[in-house]
């Protein structure tokens, strides 16, 4: 029997011609069949998703924080959507007696609160254009983005004054106003004054314009709401231009999904907000709650208590980028392992014959009701008991974690795919489909989408199993590069944005990213490696937590640096009595050995050529991160830093595997 086809054929595919390679058909969602979802009435701009909320919902909890009581934290406290409504006004008279007017860019600078949303909303509120600075970029991209978008004013957390106050006196020549969240010592009152730029804290500021009243400007759908810098993996931060159309449309297509799959938001949805505003994934998210006069709590900024803020807060929709799943999977290893031999063959039982009806196409409620109620409840019971979605973005999550969770966590599991220039979610996979392990499912009815071919990584978009370059025709697409008309031409062509990710389609209409087209080079016999392709394939193994690979033209082999699974490697050091903790055994040769011989069953399993298989490996205990830059902040990898920060280690596998 063929499998249900979840996508559409809409225009058809295209040979190769004046030099532009082949495309394939271009489908939408079967969700749109009778055309896209359009933008709910009177919904033209991110201003109205929250205003008409508040009409609908004065009273519903909107922004809640943890209390802290004699330093011990409490329950959430809530501000209602009419008092959040309150407060946006009231900042939005005081940005604007500011000498701030329509058009013009207000920074935000910090982690999630109720203070980010609030300046976000007033922003909204009087056609600024809201621009996200950084969390996680440091003071040379804050002052790069302050510099290049032309900020006049910028609402602060606290604790970033001291790294904003490092982007003078370059970034005063266009920041005239700096308002903290919190206080501000009169040190810093007196250095930010003497460069003519005045400073207010949280309290003082709300006051600024209290005997003043503008009139909001009319806003129109085609206005830019938000400029969102994107790390990129090589060069200076992008603009990206975000327009009202593109967040009121995607809205639309996210309702229409979810009550397609009978998962509709409510009001009595909650949401844990904890992934960074500053990124598209989080911010669409919350404007679909916000349009549903739904709750949003924020977590307290410690990932190590971010399970503790969870319970607490029992939201219903959970979102994560990998890394964050792969910490719960791992911390729900370790408790299985420990749990004795008789808790852990129950707990293997129950996975096994759950698995094993989900992959015969049971619905996830239906396929161990026993299971889940005597063994995996004390999973959900972690995640705070009522989650329905957890919807994972920003990166591939690995298939065995996938799997897992699918299995444990007692809720739908989804995998999300999209960019900041697509207005994140383009594709997300869809419940009680297990078939759509893997894959980041099928189009979000809201967009056309095709793949184009890729004649230089021998990608063809025609063949029997399709692979191309994914690319994106839809209203939610980006309105262009700020300043950047050069990089807005390199990316959008006849109306297709491309994403440079290669992706195959599925039987079932599903995608699955397996490339990315940049990352491609030659080594020394000739032959073309696609990195990423390689990465997902030995990446997968549960021993690996983390893989860069690398290759040149002056070898003829690939070496590769490996983040080990801790627990994994402690355990088969243990089963080889060979003795030392975890750093000793990354510097050990049996360990080195061992990896490769893992890669080498990878590769034999997946028939890769010989020279994709890997000669060479360094074992480096500390993840791949930020401080180093080694990673962008959604986690991708940076190449050529990486290759700068582990150069002599390249160069000593080369030499010592000859």
């Amino acid at each position: 029997m063929a499998p249900e086809k979840f996508i559409i054929e809409v225009e058809p595919a295209k040979a190769a011609k004046d030099g532009r390679p082949s495309m394939g058909p271009v489908y939408r969602s079967v969700f749109a069949k009778d055309g896209f979802p359009s933008p709910i009435d009177g919904l033209d701009s991110c201003w109205d998703i929250f205003r008409l909320s508040v009409e609908k919902y004065p009273n519903n909890r909107m922004l809640g924080r943890r209390e802290i009581v004699d330093g011990k934290p409490g329950k959430y406290v809530w501000m209602s959507y009419k008092e959040v409504y309150d407060i946006v006004i009231k900042v939005g008279n005081s940005i604007r007696s500011c000498d701030v007017d329509e058009g013009d860019k207000c920074g935000i600078y910090g982690a999630n609160c109720s203070e980010w949303i609030i300046s976000m909303e007033a922003c909204n509120a009087h056609g600024l254009y809201c621009v996200p600075l950084y969390d996680t970029l440091g003071h040379g991209a804050v002052e790069f983005i302050i510099s290049h978008a032309e900020v006049k004013i910028a609402f602060v957390e606290e604790k970033k004054l001291p790294e904003l106050l490092k982007t003078f006196p370059n970034a005063s020549t266009y920041l005239k106003t700096i308002v903290s969240f919190g206080d501000v010592t009169p040190q810093q009152k007196e250095e930010v004054e003497k460069f003519g730029v005045a400073i207010y804290c949280w309290d003082e500021f709300l006051q600024l314009g209290s005997d003043k009243q503008f009139d909001l400007p009319v806003k129109k759908k085609e206005d830019i709401c938000t400029i969102m810098y994107t790390s990129g993996t090589t060069g200076d931060p992008k603009g990206v231009m975000i327009s009202n159309t593109s967040i009121v449309t995607l809205i639309a297509g996210v309702k229409r999904l979810l009550e397609s799959v009978n998962e509709a938001l409510t009001l009595d949805d909650v949401y844990l907000s904890y992934l960074p505003l500053a990124h598209i994934f989080d911010r669409v998210i919350e404007e679909c709650f916000i349009n549903h006069g739904a709750a949003i709590g924020f977590w307290r900024g410690d990932v190590k208590l971010l399970i503790e803020d969870i319970g607490e807060l029992k939201p219903t929709i959970f979102c994560a980028v990998p890394r964050v799943l792969d910490r719960i999977y791992s911390g729900l290893q370790q408790k299985i392992s420990s749990g004795g031999l008789l808790k852990s063959t129950l707990f293997n039982l129950a996975y096994a014959y759950k698995h094993y009806n989900l992959k015969k196409g049971r619905k996830h409620f239906e396929a161990s009701p026993i299971s889940d109620k005597v063994v995996f409840s004390k999973v959900k019971e972690g995640l705070g008991g009522k989650v329905r979605l957890i919807l994972s973005g920003a990166a591939p999550l690995a298939s065995h974690v996938e799997s897992f969770l699918r299995v444990v966590a007692c809720c739908h599991v989804l995998q999300g795919y999209g960019l900041t220039e697509t207005c994140a979610g383009t594709f997300v996979s869809l419940p009680n489909q297990y078939d759509m392990l893997g894959t980041v499912g099928p189009p979000v009815p809201n967009v056309d989408v095709c793949l184009e071919s890729v004649p230089e990584m021998s990608y063809d978009a025609l063949s029997s199993t399709p692979r191309g370059e994914v690319c994106v025709r839809g209203d939610t697409l980006f309105s262009g590069y700020f300043k950047r008309e050069d990089l807005t031409k390199e990316v959008m062509v006849d109306g297709w944005f491309h994403t440079g990710d290669i992706g195959e389609w599925q039987p079932n209409g599903s995608l699955k990213i397996v490339d990315r087209k940049k990352n491609i080079f030659k080594l020394s016999q000739g032959e073309y490696v696609a990195v990423e392709n390689l990465e997902n394939i030995y990446g997968n193994n549960p021993v690996i937590d983390s893989i860069w690979i690398y290759g040149n033209s002056f070898e003829s082999f690939l070496v590769a640096v490996i983040n080990p699974n801790q627990r994994a490697i402690e355990q088969w050091a243990e089963q080889n009595g060979i003795s030392g903790d975890f750093n000793s055994l990354c510097e050990n040769s049996k360990a080195k050995e061992y990896m490769i011989g893992e890669l080498a069953k990878a590769g034999k399993e997946k028939k890769l050529k010989g020279f994709e298989f890997i000669k060479a490996v360094h074992l480096d205990p500390q993840p791949f991160d930020m401080e180093r830059d080694l990673l962008t902040p959604t986690f991708k990898k940076k190449r050529p830093q990486l290759l700068k920060y582990y150069k002599d280690v390249i160069d000593n596998m080369y030499k010592g595997t000859k």
